[in-house]
């Protein structure tokens, strides 16, 4: 395993628990660590949780900007594996969206006390997904990228809005969260592409919770018992929701029922 330099958000336990495990947050795709700072972090980080988030190779101060293409899920999976190798004691593994499958091939490498999939890739990729959005939604990609190259227009925010936040998330909202979030590798979405075609490794017995959003555009509350099924996983669906559920207008009862589930593993 390569090691190199990333960047990885640490925010310790407000209130001393030795009870708590820590929790290491995994980005999906298109985002960076910066996604988990609005919310999430000081949200677990003020109910006694050590909280870190990871910025991937080629993603927010990570190294590997200047070659983003090059990176594979493979290798977002060795900086995973760097990370975890930083803290003293195994966390509960929390990824979003691509972030999932990251969480999930890590898993077939090394232990983890727990795992959270949000919004998770289904076993098929990202291929059906990509294609409903391209016919339901043909201008969607281009607003995005020129969300992405600082074009924070209400018409392309509303556009994004669509399809990844519920409708109660606010444009306001939507033009603070932009910054947030950047281009991605064309080898790691070939990767989520491939999905299908990957034969898994060993699955270790251990806590999953699978969590998606009752609203979420890109994989609805109908895929994520696929997911489930592969680790005998618990489900949960956040009403109104929308795929960003860490940002999403309703973000806090996703925390809120990820908090409950990580207490009962106490």
């Amino acid at each position: 395993m390569k090691s190199r330099h990333l960047n990885i958000l640490h925010r310790p336990a407000s209130l001393a628990d030795s009870k708590a495990p820590p929790l290491l947050f995994v980005h999906g795709g298109y985002a960076t660590a910066a996604c988990w700072e609005a919310y999430f972090l000081p949200w677990f980080n003020q109910r006694g949780y050590d909280c870190h988030a990871l910025d991937l190779a080629g993603h927010g101060r990570s190294e590997g900007g200047q070659r983003l293409d090059t990176f594979g899920i493979d290798d977002y999976v060795d900086d995973l594996q760097q990370a975890v190798s930083g803290l003293s004691r195994l966390p509960v593994v929390i990824g979003h969206s691509m972030g999932t499958v990251i969480v999930e091939r890590f898993l077939e490498r090394q232990a983890a006390q727990a795992a959270i999939l949000m919004a998770p890739v289904p076993p098929t990729g990202i291929l059906g997904a990509t294609m409903k959005i391209a016919f339901s939604d043909p201008n969607f990609f281009a607003q995005q990228a020129r969300i992405q190259h600082g074009e924070f227009s209400e018409d392309a925010l509303r556009t994004v809005r669509q399809v990844y936040y519920s409708p109660e998330t606010t444009i306001a909202d939507l033009r603070r969260f932009a910054p947030l979030f950047q281009a991605e590798s064309r080898r790691a979405l070939l990767d989520l592409s491939l999905l299908p075609f990957r034969l898994a490794g060993r699955r270790p017995r251990l806590p999953v919770l699978v969590l998606g959003g009752e609203g979420d555009a890109i994989f609805p509350p109908s895929t994520l018992g696929f997911t489930a099924v592969r680790w005998r996983a618990e489900v949960a669906v956040i009403p109104r929701a929308g795929h960003t559920l860490m940002l999403d207008a309703h973000w806090q009862q996703a925390a809120e029922r990820m908090a409950q589930w990580i207490e009962q593993l106490r």
